[in-house]
């Protein structure tokens, strides 16, 4: 917009200014009113609007923050059922009581600021996060189209989270312990969590995937099995299967000769299980929940004498024994299903764990 000029007239005062719109022509823009002031004041808010109007657009300044947060949670198509679900949670339960009957131009840097902290007190440091994430797709939706100049949320203060503690893992003799202790837990055995806790062990293969496996996915006789996808619960659909999100994630991985004969007794104790049936189903049949599954091995490791571990630790002793006996990062990472070898390194290898091969190497020195 250019310069406001205000001319008298026998009705008051009208405010006139030449615009150039968004398809690059310039074109002249006047408001009326009463006063001076007044008619200065309703030109530049039309000036505001007007590219919304003109372009057809439904999140202006002046649209609320709930509005906003459902077109943004309505433009998701790409994103997996359980990450939609935690957005879907963030918004009803943190953005929208909080935020959504504010204005999109009254979204600055210290109200978004202000409501990290908030949450970050209330609910911990990893819900800030995750709030974070939904306001900074919400505010780039905005800014995309012209309702804000910019994402606040890039300039509100990150909040620091506890510094992680080095990967922990089981060594080989405590997870043959381990495995043993199970198999004397009479619940344990009732929900066929020895078997279970085995072939994690043996695969590094994450609760949810190796709640999805099937038995037309073992080749007992190759002694392979092929990581297809990941079992999760679904609001209003219950336990689904879902493929797995990255190409790394969907691997053929070859097992141990003990795991294997693991696996033949299984098969034969099942007699006729179906090609899709679940290989470790539930205790009554159908896909066994990852979430039920989590709280009863906490249970069982406690009763075992291994309070400290959770079944992601059984990852990282899978990573941790592959790393000394030998192989590479990359084939470590191909092992676990991620992307990055970099995030094998740093997550899920046992650290600060005494070197042998280290001091041999240092012995020059003496």
């Amino acid at each position: 917009m250019g310069v406001v000029r205000v001319y008298a007239t026998p009705g008051g005062f009208r405010a006139r200014a030449l615009v150039r719109d968004l398809d690059g022509r310039t074109r002249t823009l006047e408001r009326t009113a009463q006063t001076k002031g007044a008619a200065e004041r309703r030109l530049k808010e039309a000036f505001r609007d007007r590219t919304h109007r003109d372009a057809g657009e439904l999140i202006t300044p002046d649209t609320r923050v709930s509005v906003l947060a459902e077109a943004w949670f309505a433009s998701l198509h790409d994103h997996s059922p359980t990450t939609l679900q935690l957005y879907r949670h963030r918004i009803d339960h943190q953005v929208v009581p909080a935020l959504g009957q504010l204005r999109i131009r009254e979204l600055s840097v210290g109200a978004v600021d202000r409501h990290l902290r908030t949450v970050a007190a209330t609910s911990g440091p990893a819900m800030s996060k995750l709030t974070r994430s939904v306001l900074s797709g919400m505010c780039g939706l905005a800014a995309r189209h012209d309702a804000l100049d910019r994402n606040p949320v890039r300039d509100a203060t990150r909040i620091s989270r506890l510094p992680k503690q080095p990967p922990k893992a089981l060594t080989a003799t405590q997870a043959r312990q381990l495995r043993a202790m199970l198999t004397y837990h009479d619940k344990a055995v009732e929900r066929d969590l020895p078997d279970l806790v085995s072939f994690m062990l043996a695969s590094g293969l994450r609760i949810g995937e190796a709640s999805a496996l099937t038995w037309d996915a073992v080749d007992l006789d190759t002694g392979q099995v092929e990581v297809r996808g990941t079992v999760i619960r679904v609001k209003g659909r219950g336990l689904v299967v879902k493929a797995t999100k990255t190409a790394a994630g969907r691997r053929v991985l070859a097992l141990p000769r003990w795991c294997v004969e693991l696996l033949r007794h299984r098969q034969g104790a099942c007699g006729g299980a179906s090609a899709d049936a679940p290989v470790f189903p539930a205790p009554k049949g159908g896909l066994r929940d990852p979430s039920n599954t989590q709280g009863h091995l906490r249970e069982s490791l406690a009763w075992s004498g291994f309070p400290w571990v959770t079944s992601h630790v059984f990852r990282k002793t899978t990573a941790t024994l592959l790393d000394e006996a030998g192989l590479s990062a990359r084939a470590i990472a191909d092992q676990l299903g991620h992307a990055q070898p970099s995030l094998t390194q740093n997550v899920y290898m046992g650290r600060k764990v005494a070197s042998p091969a280290a001091a041999t190497a240092l012995e020059s020195l003496a």
